[in-house]
């Protein structure tokens, strides 16, 4: 299996969700470790804040919530940055990239920590999207995609054809490496050899 290790770098509690894996509260400078078979897809990880779970693991996020459980076994609620993967996929690669498709609301990292090659790196979207979000796209604690917002197909791309909007150009700008529309493929998607193991950061250093 490959082994992800998710780090709370930010100076709050991130409670931290993962599909597979379910969620762990995160204090700054905590870290929780997971590992996922290989052959898995449509996988992904992202930061929920402030959010407040009873005993039994019962509550809710203000962003990234996952149907009021502390153990997601579902997808989060836009607004949240996603680091998405598919593992030993086509030429027994791993697929990987940071996606604001569900908009933004944690600054992250994703990086293999082995592994090579030319796609096989770190990236990352540390912008302040929150601070400069535009205002038909601000949500609490975070900035929606407009997808989100508007539903339509031209940010939405239901049909397949779909191409850079305003909105996704102010996410594009702030993150080079991030998917700023479903479309966004070419300069979005990264690989690393099978096997390789990976770390998320949120709110990254520097």
């Amino acid at each position: 299996p490959a082994t992800f290790t998710i780090r709370n770098n930010c100076p709050y509690t991130i409670w931290a969700a993962a599909v597979p894996g379910g969620g762990r509260r995160l204090n700054s400078g905590q870290t929780w470790t997971i590992n996922v078979a290989p052959g898995t897809a449509g996988a992904r990880i992202w930061p929920r804040t402030n959010c407040n779970f009873d005993g039994a693991g019962r509550g809710r996020c203000q962003t990234g919530d996952c149907n009021g459980v502390l153990e997601c076994k579902g997808y989060g609620q836009p607004p949240n940055t996603l680091a998405e993967y598919a593992l030993n996929q086509f030429q027994n690669l791993d697929f990987f990239d940071i996606s604001l498709v569900d908009g933004f609301n944690v600054p992250m990292e994703f990086s293999p920590v082995s592994g090579s090659g030319d796609k096989c790196r770190a990236i990352r979207c540390t912008a302040d999207i929150n601070g400069q979000c535009p205002n038909e796209l601000r949500a609490p604690g975070g900035c929606n995609n407009p997808c989100t917002v508007f539903k339509t197909d031209k940010y939405c791309c239901n049909s397949g054809s779909c191409g850079p909007t305003t909105y996704s150009r102010f996410f594009k700008e702030r993150c080079w490496d991030a998917y700023s529309y479903p479309k966004d493929d070419p300069t979005s998607t990264f690989t690393c050899p099978s096997g390789t193991n990976y770390r998320v950061i949120f709110c990254p250093p520097g």
